[in-house]
């Protein structure tokens, strides 16, 4: 189901690039977390930084970051002190290479990769039998979380989830970085991946795994050419439009069964109206906020430029814990 805005921004963040680009820039200071390595069934490993001390029987906010993004990002440190202030354990999941260190195999991680998420999950639920799950993804990260619950259905082990800013159609967020200002992210975000990718082949000898060369990698300078030649068969795709398809989570959010929240900016500069779903393709399980304005993650409500407020994080607390509230009010 759809549910009317709640969010409007500042007359001087109605701007999509003020909003994508302002919170950036004005990081919050992250509150201190404790990293723990997670050994993966393949050989490979994957890093979760935690905020305060997991207890069985205590909720915890699982937390996936966007594209290259990591528990340094400033959408995952407002959320670390909004979970802080509201004394709900979190953790940071780490897509493979993100926090910090190159992982160990040739593959990576990616838009669909939802087998990593679930570890995650699984071994929480190993750990912590009696606590409740919750989970916020933002971006990459969003479009995992609601593959997972679309996927995962009945058998997610998540109580509720919130996902923010997903390119939930690929392929057409893919051309649209490819067109305006938008091509400022990509190139960004596309220099990031190549540097990474270079540095793996150099360090740790792996010319032999990869599907193209170091110069090569160099030329590839959209996602489209990324995807295609290195991300696609890398990932056992057959190519970027099968990627494209098979990792999109639109198509799975009608069978959702665990109450997910999608938020979406209307004027989201990663993103076209192709990632708004209608309502035939959303599940009764799912609210779904489609604001006119917030830009990629940003969501600035109030404040001044050089300390803005935001919405998502007071959204999201306010979501997950919806059932504690209500008890808390009733008691």
């Amino acid at each position: 189901m759809s549910k009317k805005a709640l969010f409007n921004p500042p007359w001087w963040a109605v701007n999509p690039h003020i909003q994508t680009i302002l919170p950036f820039i004005f990081k919050v200071t992250k509150p201190k977390v404790f990293r723990q390595r997670q050994e993966l069934p393949d050989g490979d490993f994957i890093d979760l930084d935690w905020l305060g001390n997991p207890q069985n029987g205590e909720p915890i906010l699982v937390i996936a970051h966007g594209l290259e993004g990591s528990s340094e990002s400033h959408y995952v440190r407002r959320m670390l002190l909004a979970a802080k202030k509201a004394n709900l354990c979190a953790v940071v999941h780490h897509h493979r290479g993100c926090s910090g260190e190159p992982n160990r195999l040739a593959r990576s991680y990616h838009s669909g990769d939802t087998e990593d998420f679930a570890f995650t999950l699984s071994q929480l639920k190993q750990y912590y039998p009696d606590s409740t799950l919750y989970a916020v993804g933002y971006s990459l990260g969003g479009n995992v979380l609601a593959k997972y619950q679309g996927t995962a259905q009945a058998s997610s082990l998540l109580e509720r989830a919130v996902v923010v800013s997903a390119p939930l159609t690929l392929s057409a967020c893919a051309k649209k970085l490819e067109n305006g200002f938008s091509k400022v992210y990509q190139s960004h975000l596309i220099k990031q991946l190549q540097h990474k990718m270079v540095n793996k082949i150099e360090q740790q000898d792996l010319t032999s795994q990869m599907p193209v060369t170091k110069a090569e990698i160099k030329q590839l300078n959209t996602f489209y050419l990324f995807d295609d030649k290195v991300t696609a068969p890398l990932h056992g795709f057959a190519g970027v439009e099968d990627y494209y398809t098979r990792s999109s989570a639109l198509s799975v959010l009608k069978h959702i069964v665990k109450p997910t929240l999608i938020i979406h900016a209307k004027d989201d500069p990663f993103m076209t109206d192709a990632v708004i779903p209608t309502p035939a393709e959303l599940s009764n399980q799912v609210e779904y906020e489609l604001h006119n304005f917030g830009g990629h993650v940003g969501f600035i409500e109030g404040g001044w430029p050089w300390k803005p407020k935001f919405y998502i994080e007071n959204r999201v607390i306010d979501y997950v814990l919806k059932n504690d509230k209500a008890q808390q009010g009733q008691s």
